[in-house]
């Protein structure tokens, strides 16, 4: 329990400098300490981590197995301006820490999968296993918070962006309500031109069927959108990844919320360990907090 303190009080302290500083974007903290930037692509995950969850976790280690490739590195990303979320329940110091657990809890689910594989290169070792750091901006938006990526003296330039989204994201980064004053999709030419998006499937009575979804992406490629200001080319930067396995429970940092008030044994397959052990202990969701 004095370990989490001490951890949400680190990230309390370094919040403070960071909303008094003229940054807009900086990483915090990197998993493991002191390894060096990246040489050729940073994979973003940007979400509002309330907590992190096994869905984050799916998301950012089916990624990074694609092309696992040590040189490599992860972003976790939090904006302390959400555009579309209060900053609540739980206090940003809290999500900072648990972001923070979720890395190390990444890493070793990371590590083990490459163990179990049938490569003869799959060791294990977690120094094969590509950095995850903890950042934080002031920017809303999708496109600002990329362009912060690119000015930030962190990491080297040039460098790829692959950019974690749903495809819930995919449609609110195409809406030209985000890019005042003008509202076109001229802002996204240069996302576009250098980085690229791996979307995960979301079907929902919200945003349509997996075919609908892939349509969508073929729509573009077509460029039946083209009026709208989306370009063709753009679908050829956008891959389509699947979800959580066909009749698996969904998981959302909504249903771990819900769980640690009325059901805290689903917290076992809705966060990692280190999440959760900080849930339990911490209990940042509780009304008395």
């Amino acid at each position: 329990m004095a370990s989490y303190r001490a951890l949400c009080t680190k990230y309390a302290s370094l919040l403070n400098q960071f909303a008094a500083s003229k940054k807009d974007l900086e990483v915090l903290t990197t998993v493991p300490a002191k390894c060096t930037p990246p040489a050729k692509t940073l994979y973003v995950l940007d979400s509002s981590f309330n907590p992190p969850t096994f869905a984050h976790l799916r998301i950012a280690r089916t990624a990074l197995l694609e092309k696992f490739d040590p040189s490599s590195r992860l972003l976790l990303l939090l904006s302390t301006q959400n555009a579309d979320k209060p900053s609540k329940p739980a206090p940003f110091e809290d999500r900072l820490a648990m972001m923070e657990l979720f890395a190390h809890d990444l890493r070793t689910h990371l590590a083990t999968t490459k163990a179990d594989t049938a490569s003869s290169e799959a060791t294990g070792e977690m120094k094969h296993i590509p950095a995850i750091d903890i950042g934080v901006t002031k920017k809303p938006y999708f496109v600002d918070k990329a362009a912060e990526i690119e000015a930030c003296d962190f990491y080297p330039t040039p460098l790829e962006q692959v950019h974690l989204t749903g495809y819930d994201t995919l449609i609110r980064i195409l809406n030209p309500k985000y890019y005042p004053p003008n509202h076109t999709l001229d802002p996204l030419i240069p996302l576009f031109s250098q980085h690229r998006l791996r979307v995960t499937l979301r079907p929902s009575d919200d945003w349509g069927s997996k075919d609908e979804q892939r349509e969508f992406i073929d729509s573009m490629s077509r460029g039946d959108m083209e009026k709208q200001g989306v370009r063709r080319e753009w679908a050829q930067r956008i891959t389509l990844v699947e979800g959580r396995d066909p009749g698996a429970p969904s998981v959302s940092s909504t249903r771990a919320r819900e769980a640690t008030q009325s059901a805290v044994e689903d917290l076992n397959w809705l966060v990692p360990d280190n999440v959760r052990q900080f849930l339990l202990s911490e209990t940042p969701y509780s009304a008395k907090r």
